[in-house]
């Protein structure tokens, strides 16, 4: 795997530094993109960006590769061990802003798409309000991914232990908690998005829970960097309402050094294949430059090869 990665490197690298010289021949250029855990919603979104990108530049391998989630991908990035890796928003936040760590130096590349969270439980389940939940198993989403972290914030708003108030449940594999909500293990699934996988995965015999008006209103006096959002209705089935939620949004990050002329190609190749990538999957019809642009916590947290790619399409001036 070292040996692989290696390779993945010295290819990356030879892409810039032929650009550099004037040749007007594109080497093929490899770069490795970090996703999560069989089952999630970070491997379907990653596998259908390298297959839309892959497609639109002969030139271009995006290489998905399936890791523990957020809070490895993003020392995986900081030791250039992976080229881009999808981050959730709220453990986004924290390397950013220093939380429990020293500020991370990585860009970002794309905002994907939003995150309302909620809870998902059977149909025949009595419990009907995130209070009705405190001392029951819930599965709060796999080791390492970004889900715990915005259940964290969630619950705190409302005065609530995610470890102590309730039988927290982390999973190996994000793909095992429908299995675990349908036989009983757990009372409730935690999860966030639109057409997330483990949500579709029950949907058609269970129900959600979501912070009601109040709660969304508490939880963001103190925590404002979570945003309201909604689900839509028919985002899952027979979801008939609306759903009103919180979250963030999610991002691919780059590593710290990953060069302007790559990025700048990276960001021209996503955005000029916008429609298609919506048409594979229904969460990247959010994957938008002004999406990016209106997601990010700075302007200058976006890689320098992407805003130049913005200037010139008119997205910032």
């Amino acid at each position: 795997m070292r040996f692989a990665m290696i390779l993945l490197g010295a290819a990356l690298l030879a892409s810039p530094a032929a650009a550099q010289t004037g040749g007007t021949a594109i080497p093929t250029t490899t770069i490795s993109l970090g996703t999560a855990t069989p089952g999630g919603g970070f491997p379907l979104y990653g596998n259908a960006f390298a297959e839309v990108m892959n497609a639109a530049d002969p030139h271009l391998t995006i290489a998905p590769r399936n890791t523990k989630g957020s809070n490895e991908n993003i020392p995986l990035l900081e030791k250039g061990e992976l080229d881009l890796a999808l981050v959730a928003g709220e453990p986004a936040y924290e390397a950013f802003a220093g939380i429990g760590r020293a500020p991370v130096r990585l860009k970002i590349l794309t905002a994907i798409y939003s995150n309302p969270g909620m809870f998902v439980v059977r149909a025949d389940s009595p419990y009907t309000t995130i209070r009705d939940l405190v001392g029951q198993p819930v599965a709060f989403g796999a080791k390492g991914s970004g889900l715990p972290i915005l259940a964290r914030y969630v619950l705190d708003g409302l005065g609530l232990k995610q470890d102590e108030d309730f039988k927290a449940v982390y999973l190996d594999r994000a793909g095992d908690g429908p299995a675990m909500v349908e036989d009983g293990r757990v009372a409730a699934l935690w999860g966030a998005g639109i057409g997330w996988p483990g949500f579709a995965a029950v949907a058609a015999s269970a129900r959600f829970i979501a912070p009601n008006a109040d709660e969304i209103a508490r939880i963001r006096a103190k925590h404002p960097f979570l945003k309201p959002l909604t689900v839509p209705a028919g985002s899952y089935p027979k979801q008939t309402e609306p759903i009103a939620s919180l979250g963030s949004w999610s991002f691919i990050l780059t590593r710290e050094d990953l060069p302007d002329d790559v990025a700048y190609r990276l960001a021209k190749t996503l955005h000029g294949n916008e429609a298609t990538f919506c048409k594979k999957l229904a969460q990247a019809c959010e994957t938008t430059a002004a999406n990016t642009i209106a997601a990010a916590p700075k302007a200058e947290l976006i890689h320098p090869g992407v805003m130049k790619y913005f200037r010139e399409i008119g997205v910032v001036k």
